[in-house]
């Protein structure tokens, strides 16, 4: 993979070191302990680090108005409502996804390893940003992961032109013998709303294939799509499973579905009350995980040796281009938005928190 040149007019490079501490710097301002604050910055950088700006620090300032208008609290343990072994029921208590996740999905690993399956169905969360990394967190530990959430109503229905279900993120990571090799994380839209977001931020179009305007007309003006409705991924496909993810997020725990999930950049004082499922699968009770490593290592070749295209050098797997990425940034630093950065640095100041020095790199 190539370095990328920053567009220096909208993006800026900047080191993966300084941005960590930068944010979490700002959620210790927030009152949160430490290592906390060390978590969450973690995991929002680390998607920076992959590409995936739209679930990044560009995130920051919505939590911290959330946070500070009460709509998200700083809870950070699950409470425990019904325990059947390998099928858990949690309440996440309105905290961070990004510190609630990795506990649920902790469980779900535990308890795959005794039942060869663990479910954790978490209701009364928070946004908890990019699904790939608790879904990889069980990968890591030699389990298949898979982790989704529902959001507030973002696409109609075909046929509809009202917002009816949310662009529902799913997970799901392979260990193969390489380990968390095959990754896929997708949201059920076209495209990830903080991806318009992104381009609304920098006065860039976007193509007519991702959103409506309010009227329900195509539109390639990002900030006529945020106030209107994205588009379905593979239209009536894309909706049927952003739907059925509503039920086993939000119906399955008793939690918010459909429009019970509250926007996440409205109302910032009421909560989002999205849900969340965790799932790991423990192959070594199912046959053993040598094998199974074996296999999944084989088809990962399988597909990166197919034919190619006219025009086309390699065939990636699923979560390979992000995974490139993160390798690459991680020696040359991350770009990022300039607005991001500029948003960031704005809510570091709102809350006082101390912003390290020398981490722009252009």
């Amino acid at each position: 993979m190539t370095t990328q040149a920053p567009d220096a007019d909208h993006q800026v490079l900047v080191r993966p070191a300084w941005l960590e501490a930068t944010v979490s710097s700002v959620f210790t301002a927030l009152g949160f302990e430490p290592a906390d604050a060390a978590q969450i910055a973690h995991s929002l950088v680390e998607a920076d680090l992959r590409g995936v700006s739209s679930h990044g620090v560009m995130l920051v300032p919505m939590y911290v108005e959330r946070l500070n208008s009460g709509g998200v609290t700083r809870e950070r343990e699950l409470d425990i409502l019904h325990d059947a072994g390998a099928a858990i029921v949690a309440d996440a208590r309105g905290g961070m996804g990004q510190l609630s996740s990795p506990q649920a999905m902790g469980l779900a690993i535990e308890r795959s390893g005794r039942y060869g399956i663990g479910l954790v169905s978490v209701r009364n969360a928070h946004h908890f940003g990019a699904a790939s990394r608790w879904a990889v967190q069980a990968a890591d530990r030699g389990r298949l992961g898979i982790a989704m959430s529902n959001t507030t109503p973002l696409m109609p229905a075909p046929g509809g032109a009202e917002r009816i279900v949310g662009n529902n993120p799913l997970a799901i990571a392979v260990p193969t013998q390489a380990g968390a090799e095959i990754v896929l994380d997708m949201a059920l839209s076209a495209v990830a709303l903080g991806k318009i977001r992104l381009a609304a931020s920098a006065g860039r179009p976007i193509p007519d294939t991702w959103a409506t305007d309010a009227s329900g007309l195509p539109t390639t003006d990002p900030e006529s799509a945020v106030l209107g409705m994205l588009l379905p991924a593979a239209g009536h496909k894309g909706f049927g499973l952003a739907l059925m993810i509503d039920v086993l997020t939000g119906v399955l725990s008793g939690g918010g579905w459909g429009e019970q999930v509250r926007p996440l950049y409205r109302e910032p004082d009421r909560p989002n009350d999205c849900a969340h499922l965790f799932l790991a699968i423990d192959p070594e009770l199912l046959g053993g995980i040598e094998g199974f490593r074996q296999r999944s290592s084989a088809l990962a070749e399988r597909v990166r040796g197919s034919a190619t295209a006219p025009g086309v050098d390699r065939v990636y797997l699923p979560g390979e281009i992000e995974a490139d990425r993160a390798r690459q940034q991680r020696r040359t630093g991350v770009l990022i938005e300039r607005s991001g950065l500029d948003g960031l640095l704005a809510a570091a100041r709102a809350v006082g928190a101390v912003v390290p020095t020398g981490g722009v790199q252009n």
